[in-house]
């Protein structure tokens, strides 16, 4: 499909696995899955489809020199700036008004570049089929990811039944709506009920329906869309930087997905996991029969449950369960599994401190 781009998300800062993302490392620059890095995995995963030169990433300056170095393999033109980072939405903007003038019948395949997918043959195969959809029914496309518990973390779509399209053997549902983070008693509802997945935050879209779809349903972002098309085809940069000062810092969710008219749903049942706390890495790590995880020097005695990350010096852990625990040459994290979304807090805390240095 010569049509298809990919757009990469690579601007997150990667708070929740601090100790060992920081600032200038955060969570896509680092090998938490493999060898390689989530960005690396990230594109590896669509270049069988998608060749480097129909590849964009988008990422602040010091991200893109980091992108420069491990994927020289990407077009210099290809690497977005972003002035500050203001979510997704903005940086979605920016991506899809690129292509728009470069192809505005292109497909953009917005992809985070931290996410992890088992199945990757299935991805490809649901990609294709998400892309032809994007363009025979001129909807934007989003993956949603069957539930397989009451998640409180993720955000859900709600989709009508039958599907609405039958396109390369995938179904594609008719979204109702995109409801927030529910409470536990709501996510058991949305369980029960059967037509709530999760939200991938993974989007297909044609670049003159993404276009179309903004001056409709949200003209408020689609006043920024012409601003920055005009500064593209200006190729003016300060006038991107310009235009990033006042545009209001939203996810693409909120500014397009939940107003927009014309939005299907696909399951994304490829093996999704968000890799969003140390604690999904039990997962995704191979574990002992007492269900520990551990990626460097360490022993485990009467414990279970632990995930354990010591690369530079031994670790012991006897008689404890359920901890996370983090060694980093300047840093030590130990937390139980259920509490580590609270490591952003330590995260801010170290802001308020002026601890730059643990950054």
């Amino acid at each position: 499909m010569e049509e298809l781009y990919a757009v990469i998300m690579a601007g997150g800062q990667g708070t929740r696995f601090w100790p060992f993302s920081r600032r200038a490392q955060p969570k896509q620059f680092l090998p938490i899955i493999s060898d390689k890095t989530m960005l690396e995995e990230t594109i590896a995963r669509v270049q069988p489809l998608v060749p480097p030169s129909r590849i964009l990433t988008v990422a602040n300056q010091e991200q893109t020199n980091q992108i420069r170095r491990l994927c020289p393999e990407l077009s210099e033109e290809n690497l977005l700036v972003e002035p500050q980072g203001k979510n997704t939405a903005p940086s979605l903007l920016l991506a899809t008004a690129t292509l728009y003038l470069r192809h505005p019948q292109a497909i953009v395949a917005a992809l985070p570049a931290d996410h992890l997918i088992a199945d990757v043959e299935r991805f490809q195969n649901k990609l294709i089929a998400a892309a032809a959809a994007a363009r025979q029914t001129g909807h934007l496309i989003t993956f949603g990811i069957p539930p397989t518990f009451p998640a409180t973390g993720y955000g859900y779509i709600q989709f009508k039944q039958p599907p609405l399209y039958k396109i390369q053997g995938e179904s594609f549902y008719e979204v109702a709506q995109f409801k927030e983070k529910p409470d536990l008693e709501t996510a058991l509802q949305f369980l029960q009920a059967g037509h709530f997945f999760w939200n991938s935050g993974m989007f297909i879209w044609q670049a003159e329906t993404f276009a179309r779809e903004l001056a409709e349903a949200a003209p408020e972002m689609y006043n920024y869309w012409e601003q920055i098309i005009l500064a593209l085809q200006s190729e003016d940069f300060s006038k991107i930087a310009a235009i990033f000062e006042e545009i209001p810092a939203i996810s693409i969710d909120y500014a397009l997905m939940e107003k927009a008219s014309r939005v299907l749903m696909t399951r994304g049942d490829f093996g999704w996991s968000d890799v969003g706390s140390w604690s999904s890495l039990l997962e995704v790590w191979p574990a002992d029969e007492q269900g520990n995880a551990v990626r460097g020097k360490g022993l485990l005695l009467e414990s279970s449950g632990c995930l354990l990350f010591s690369p530079h010096k031994f670790v012991a852990l006897i008689g404890v369960k359920d901890l996370v625990v983090i060694d980093t040459p300047d840093a030590l994290l130990i937390c139980h599994k259920e509490q580590d979304q609270k490591v952003r807090e330590v995260v801010k805390h170290l802001h308020q401190t002026g601890k730059k240095e643990l950054l």
